[in-house]
């Protein structure tokens, strides 16, 4: 009986002659790269900023005196299927601005009436009388207008948040000038003149403060709410010329710079026996600084202090017209400011824009941005940032921005001369050495954004990037 001592034999694979790799790559050096991170992402929005030196940690954005108030966004709280409104959230009406008596806001809260309206409903009509003031909860509402010629034409679209027919509250006489209809299914709240009346007479707080309201001098305004400069022009002889002068914010608003901060640890035994053919340190050290800068760029889209996202104007933020981000959006987008510098996208929101363009049989330029080709549209780069939320239900914004310090844009705020500066504006600090024999680095870097004036940015909101044509 023959033995097969073999295994290669034995187990039928082909008999081996030579070394193989896997054994031969143990004794051997291989050609390797340096270590990869998958969170790296372009940054453009970190590399289109201009960068302001802020020597004493605070940067103040003084502006011109303006009167326009109460701009902002109501919030509201859901229980089940039942909507409130926020008592003090009513304070964003301009008519409520700095009313602090929180007894007095509840009960107008309380008087607010909850409406579910459906998809094509119409809320209400042009030339009809005004009677109630509403605050949309959720839903997009198209509001649209008879033009000259006796076609409609678009006004705006609403949406979450946002409210119409503020001045009935004292106006009794007036009408709508605009038809409301519901583009899609919503809940909104609904306060009479009537229950306004009613808690404004029970209220003495209430009735001072609308006294003080209605007295408030009705300073003439440019078309940016600042105060007008009084000048002549046109004309002739000896005319006595009105006196001016520009005011200023008496409370300019003051950004303090940021921080991203983190401490890299490095044992002392890698640092000294493996650093060929690369040095450990270094390679730690750059993907260190690869996430500071991405929580950085996430910071100043997201942050409420400073983020672009949360300090957009209101006045500056536009629905779309139809959902997805349409040529015609983008227009929208481009009309609302002089030299708008670039578009920032989330890479889903890019590709949404690339289908609406298809679809029209539209193929957008492309522009050359530090060597490398993008695409345009009307000229204006639109640049990828994944640091742009997408919701849940599939939608997202879009930025439009005019930057610089000279053009009144959206500007990058930063410290440079840092001690122990690694790169500008970010510094890496050795902290010593611990009793495990690991070597600590502090690796900082401050940072924040400002937006000089409302118009320098504007944002397409709730834009669905999730619709496909067929």
């Amino acid at each position: 009986m023959t033995v097969e001592t073999n295994p290669e034999a034995r187990l039928g694979l082909p008999q081996q002659s030579s070394l193989s790799t896997d054994a031969a790559r143990n004794l051997a050096s291989t050609t390797k790269s340096a270590p990869q991170m998958q969170g790296i992402t372009s940054r453009w929005l970190l590399r289109v900023l201009p960068w302001v030196e802020v020597k004493g940690g605070t940067y103040r954005v003084n502006r011109r005196l303006t009167y326009t108030v109460g701009d902002g966004r109501i919030e509201f709280v859901q229980d089940g299927a039942e909507v409130r409104v926020i008592p003090h959230e009513l304070g964003e009406l301009a008519l409520l601005r700095g009313f602090d008596d929180a007894d007095a806001l509840a009960r107008i809260a309380d008087r607010c009436v909850q409406r579910d309206f459906r998809t094509g409903e119409v809320l209400v009509e042009r030339g009809a009388p005004a009677e109630r003031i509403h605050l949309i909860a959720h839903g997009r509402i198209k509001q649209t207008s008879v033009g000259k010629y006796g076609d409609e034409i678009d006004v705006g679209v609403l949406a979450d948040g946002d409210q119409f027919g503020e001045h009935v509250l004292l106006d009794t006489d007036a009408d709508w000038e605009f038809t409301a209809t519901a583009e899609t299914s919503g809940t909104l709240l609904t306060l009479s003149r009537d229950d306004f009346a009613a808690v404004l007479s029970a209220a003495p707080s209430l009735q001072a403060h609308i006294r003080q309201y209605r007295s408030l001098p009705r300073q003439p305004q440019n078309r940016k709410g600042e105060a007008e400069i009084a000048m002549s022009s046109g004309h002739t002889g000896e005319v006595e010329l009105p006196g001016a002068f520009v005011d200023y914010e008496l409370n300019p608003r003051e950004y303090e710079l940021s921080v991203a901060q983190t401490v890299l640890r490095i044992h002392t035994r890698v640092a000294d026996l493996y650093n060929g053919p690369m040095n450990q340190t270094e390679e730690q050290l750059r993907l260190t600084i690869e996430a500071v800068r991405e929580r950085q760029e996430h910071e100043l889209v997201n942050n409420r202090e400073f983020g672009l996202l949360h300090n957009a104007d209101f006045k500056q933020r536009i629905q779309p017209h139809s959902g997805p981000p349409t040529p015609d959006d983008l227009d929208e987008l481009l009309s609302r400011r002089r030299g708008t510098k670039l578009f920032l996208a989330h890479p889903k929101a890019i590709a949404a824009i690339a289908r609406e363009f298809n679809a029209r049989g539209l193929y957008p330029t492309h522009v050359d941005l530090g060597g490398q080709q993008v695409p345009a549209w009307r000229g204006v780069p639109i640049l990828p940032c994944n640091k742009i939320p997408v919701s849940k239900e599939g939608t997202s914004s879009i930025f439009a921005m005019r930057t610089g310090e000279d053009n009144q844009g959206v500007i990058g705020l930063r410290q440079t001369g840092l001690p122990e500066e690694y790169e500008p504006g970010l510094s890496v600090r050795c902290m010593g050495i611990n009793e495990q024999a690991i070597i600590s680095y502090l690796v900082s870097t401050y940072y924040s954004t400002a937006i000089l004036v409302p118009d320098a940015l504007g944002v397409l909101e709730n834009v669905q990037v999730g619709h496909w044509r067929d």
